[in-house]
């Protein structure tokens, strides 16, 4: 008797601390009706983990990752990616893959860069609620 191959979820690493990253999570949570989703702040043991598992450095912070298929992904591809993982009407998106990667991430890296001065920043990591906890990795 042949096993079913097992699922791997898509995983969304963010900046714990980021106001925007946080509001972003918020928003994929609402969006993510499948619940196909699994989050994990960059700064937790489980993000720290996942991180390492795909070779990224523990200290990588000035992107989210986005773990989809066993790639890790990072900037406007990741981005791309997780919208086309969204319901139907945010397929528009999908327009952005006519610009190439460099001036996508032009445009990423300087909103990534200016995140902070923008939208604020938190003292510690967002703490999720208990009904969405078990779309969080585990930090044990």
């Amino acid at each position: 008797m042949s096993q079913q191959p097992q699922h791997t979820p898509t995983i969304v690493l963010f900046d714990g601390v980021c106001n925007y990253c946080n509001g972003l999570v918020n928003f994929l949570l609402r969006q993510d009706r499948n619940r196909k989703l699994r989050f994990a702040a960059l700064q937790s043991a489980a993000g720290k983990r996942v991180l390492a598992s795909h070779g990224l450095s523990s200290d990588y912070l000035d992107s989210f990752v986005l773990i989809d298929k066993g790639r890790a992904l990072t900037r406007s591809t990741a981005a791309l990616i997780l919208y086309n993982r969204l319901p139907w009407y945010w397929k528009w998106t999908q327009i952005f893959w006519v610009f190439p990667r460099f001036i996508r991430d032009a445009v990423y890296n300087f909103f990534a860069r200016n995140r902070y001065r923008w939208f604020g920043k938190r003292e510690q990591c967002m703490v999720p609620s208990p009904e969405v906890k078990q779309r969080f990795l585990d930090d044990e």
